[in-house]
């Protein structure tokens, strides 16, 4: 796939620069993925290796042609919680609840399996009706909105250290010259994290007791230690409590891919096909889940290091890849990117997150989205206030029923009802290509 004019191509940078972008890739999706099995409980190792197999797979499905990192979902911590507690309840411990969790993140991954057959057998535009640029616009702008508390909770850890962080990556984006300028989240996490260790901000110590090499995962962690004297009713329990926020998260999905398509200036919905996208995704969470590790996303970290290298060749992102399983076979590493400073990753989860939203306003204003009508602004300020306010509101997610739908799962499961059931819609799926993704081929700058 030919890049378009006007942004790098990585086949013209050479194999040592494709490798430090690469780098940078995997250091950009780092500190989000590992938060996950931090936050859980489930493997750090895991989960580095199957970010990086999943990310593989879905390379695959997908022909090799769309540049997206697979990493760790927050979308399902409610659900984990959930199921934890209710094997507390059964006697049973975090650890040993747990597998039962992946067992149902396992099922909410056959889910992206459905809706693409779906969009196989019945057309695209059919499907996509019910998720127009109205729809995904706000939740790509909810997506980073809901992510930028994370963001200010780590640069509060120190602001300096923070700082350090954002004027690096923004002084070399923007006077950056050659590799510099395509390099700066990696720049910004170097230069931040070398400030940090300088201050005496850096805990080493956990490096200096990690193995260098051991295996990412236990038997006793995957989907197959439920089975032998399984517990029938945390079975069903965990399934019915975590499918659902599948729906969400294939709506985020879309949402992601629409960004990706935005950034990169290429239609990735029509080539190689969402149905393809949403297979590699719902194959990647499968995969992750069967062995311990959390449910796999299309990372919007990812998506900002794109807009900021314009280096949208995928070759990149499955270089990060095999860096992220080559180091889930050494606890050292881990345990090196382990202590990076919260601010660190704050000052460059700012920048990220900022930018997620930003393509979020992009879609909307690009697709010429009319808010003079009254059904449009009540589609956007529903999606909008339900899933930033839950988040801050509610604890992160709320009670419906006899499971925990996060604010992003009920803001999208609120703005596709409600964009089907009110009158007056106005936009058409593959009408005009430009309207799609949100970008203008015929500018080769995409401006």
């Amino acid at each position: 796939m030919a890049a378009p004019q006007g942004i790098y191509d990585a086949r013209q940078l050479g194999g040592g620069k494709m490798t430090v972008l690469g780098l940078q890739h995997m250091f950009a999706m780092f500190g989000a993925t590992v938060l996950v099995p931090a936050i859980t409980g489930l493997s750090v190792s895991a989960t580095l290796l199957f970010a990086g197999l999943g990310t593989l797979l879905f390379h695959w499905i997908t022909k090799f042609k769309v540049p997206a990192f697979l990493g760790s979902s927050f979308a399902f911590l409610g659900g984990y919680a959930a199921v934890v507690e209710m094997g507390a309840k059964s006697g049973l411990t975090a650890a040993q609840a747990l597998p039962y969790a992946c067992l149902g993140v396992f099922c909410a991954g056959m889910l992206y399996f459905v809706l693409a057959g779906l969009i196989k057998a019945f057309g695209i535009r059919k499907v996509m009706r019910f998720f127009p640029p109205v729809v995904t616009g706000p939740i790509i702008i909810a997506i980073g909105l809901t992510l930028s508390g994370s963001a200010i909770s780590n640069c509060n850890a120190n602001w300096w250290v923070a700082l350090v962080a954002i004027v690096t990556v923004i002084v070399c984006n923007i006077w950056g010259r050659g590799m510099v300028k395509i390099v700066p989240i990696l720049l910004g996490v170097v230069v931040s994290y070398v400030f940090a260790a300088i201050l005496g901000d850096v805990d080493f110590s956990a490096v200096r007791e990690a193995a260098w090499i051991g295996l990412p995962f236990k038997g006793e962690d995957t989907v197959l230690s439920v089975f032998p004297g399984s517990n029938p009713s945390l079975v069903w329990g965990a399934i019915f409590t975590i499918m659902p926020i599948a729906l969400a998260t294939m709506v985020e999905h879309i949402g992601d891919i629409c960004a990706i398509s935005s950034t990169s200036g290429l239609n990735y919905l029509e080539d190689p096909g969402l149905h393809r996208t949403l297979m590699g995704d719902g194959a990647a969470t499968m995969l992750a889940s069967l062995f311990g590790a959390p449910a796999n996303t299309t990372y919007g970290e990812n998506t900002g290091v794109l807009n900021l290298t314009r280096v949208y060749d995928p070759r990149v992102i499955r270089i990060a890849a095999v860096f992220a399983i080559l180091f889930s076979f050494s606890p050292k590493f881990a345990a090196v990117v382990s202590s990076m400073p919260a601010a660190t990753i704050g000052g460059i989860s700012l920048i990220l997150y900022g930018m997620i939203s930003a393509v979020g306003v992009r879609n909307v204003v690009e697709n010429r989205v009319d808010f003079t009508h009254s059904r449009n602004v009540i589609v956007a300020a529903l999606i909008l206030v339900l899933a930033i306010g839950i988040k801050y509101g509610a604890g992160d997610a709320i009670s419906i029923g006899f499971t925990s739908l996060s604010g992003l799962a009920v803001a999208a499961l609120v703005g596709i009802i409600l964009n089907a059931i009110l009158p007056g819609k106005d936009y058409e799926f593959g009408t005009r290509q430009e309207g799609d993704t949100a970008v203008n081929f015929g500018d080769p700058d995409h401006k």
